[in-house]
């Protein structure tokens, strides 16, 4: 469970942000709320903001923090650069480094992630556990300088610091031998995230549950779920029923895993192209609806992936990763989650991790949005909205919390956040209609 991610010095966020998952003293939907010893924890929590402010820019760090700390063993040979994108619109912010922190909860045992970089080189990390309760220190370092309070794997993690090159994580040096406390905390980073692949500036990525035989699943259950007209959908591979090869006993088989790939990838890209992906992998998708033949007798016929809507493709893309973490715990973070769906089935969403009966395992979504009825306080509490702006003068996004305001029982949150009371709104002129 995600406790806290805090950043500085990312892209258009010169200064610290922090977005937190601890409840607050509200009494709306206590149900939904996820306990832990003295902790309440946000199931979701929505970021707003006008076009252009930076919101996304909280998604992209999470995920370029995430991947650099679960792949930086395999990426960061000598020469390699860090990938930090820090602030650019002042003469001092591109030289400092970008920092993230996590503070997060798996297994019973609290921790807390950090670390500094620039383009070249590890300023500061660090990692504090809990497993008996109290905070203690695992390691703490200051550009190549560590310090280990722990008796217990001390000289291992002294042996460890002396192979670690100065555009390398500690963090992840030391799970490659075995180190255990890092080991331990890096299954939060490698098995509890998830990311929807839809901002533009992240390439397409292996996907991370292709070899999950419940996928295909998820996405028909979604699709007739949703009330998209679809009542069940086929998948072949070289004629082949994809359904069948599921039974196997190792899940879904090698071979298969390119071509899912290939086919999930083409659910949120245009249509030329999805088909062109299809035919590539060998994989033909099919979805049945309802309609009457001449005689007037009801039948389900077949339509191809192309004839589905934008918004059709969409949900059926984010399904299997929506179902994946339910199952097994974990935070799913989506960009434009809205995008190129209706409302209701946004909603139907989020509910899912609102429930404790459809999120027994707690599992934790963070989205942003510009999809005004979730203000309605019917599904989300305050405290889970969030919003992003930009400063005109110095050109600086900022992250805060509807908690930040002085707000009544009853306001209507979704009215003052049209009125600018909040702000994270477009300054834009409209013309009067007479």
């Amino acid at each position: 469970m995600l406790i806290e991610f805090k950043f500085e010095n990312y892209r258009s966020f010169r200064d610290e942000a922090a977005l937190s998952m601890e409840a607050t003293g509200l009494g709306a939907f206590k149900d939904s709320l996820i306990l832990h010893k003295n902790l309440r924890i946000l199931p979701a929590a929505a970021i707003y903001g006008k076009n252009g402010g930076g919101k996304s820019n909280v998604i992209r760090a999470f995920w370029l923090a995430a991947q650099f700390v679960r792949n930086a063993q395999r990426t960061q040979h000598e020469k390699a650069n860090i990938p930090m994108q820090p602030f650019l619109l002042d003469d001092d912010s591109r030289n400092k480094p970008t920092s993230f922190e996590f503070t997060y909860l798996l297994d019973d045992v609290k921790y807390v992630y950090g670390f500094s970089a620039t383009k070249t080189e590890i300023v500061k990390e660090y990692l504090f556990h809990s497993p008996k309760g109290q905070s203690a220190l695992v390691f703490y370092r200051n550009y190549q300088t560590f310090e280990f309070r722990e008796n217990t794997d001390k000289k291992l993690r002294q042996l460890i610091s002396e192979a670690v090159a100065k555009n390398q994580l500690y963090f992840a040096v030391a799970c490659t031998m075995n180190e255990k406390a890092c080991v331990s905390a890096m299954r939060w980073f490698r098995e509890h995230l998830f990311f929807s692949r839809d901002y533009t500036d992240i390439p397409h990525q292996l996907l991370e549950y292709s070899e999950d035989p419940d996928m295909l699943k998820s996405i028909k259950d979604y699709a007739k779920a949703a009330d998209l007209g679809i009542q069940d959908m086929q998948f072949e591979l070289k004629s082949r029923d994809i359904s069948e090869l599921e039974k196997d006993a190792d899940g879904v088989p090698e071979g298969i895993i390119e071509a899912l790939t290939l086919f999930a990838r083409a659910l949120s890209e245009n249509t030329n192209e999805s088909e062109t992906k299809l035919k590539l992998g060998e994989v033909h998708a099919t979805s049945f609806h309802k309609g009457r033949s001449a005689d007037g007798t009801e039948k389900l016929y077949p339509l191809q992936l192309a004839d589905e809507s934008d918004g059709t493709r969409k949900l059926m893309a984010l399904a299997p990763g929506i179902e994946r973490v339910l199952n097994c715990g974990g935070v799913m973070c989506v960009d434009e989650l809205d995008k190129e769906m209706h409302p209701l089935m946004v909603e139907m969403i989020v509910s899912k991790f609102q429930s404790p009966v459809s999120n027994p395992n707690h599992a934790q979504l963070i989205f942003t949005t510009h999809d005004m009825e979730l203000l309605n306080m019917e599904l989300l509490r305050k405290d889970q909205i969030y919003f992003v702006d930009k400063r005109r003068k110095d050109g600086t996004s900022t992250l805060y919390s509807v908690s930040d305001y002085s707000t009544t029982t009853n306001e209507n949150i979704r009215k003052g956040y049209l009125l600018g009371k909040f702000g994270a709104t477009p300054d834009l002129q409209i013309e009067e209609v007479i």
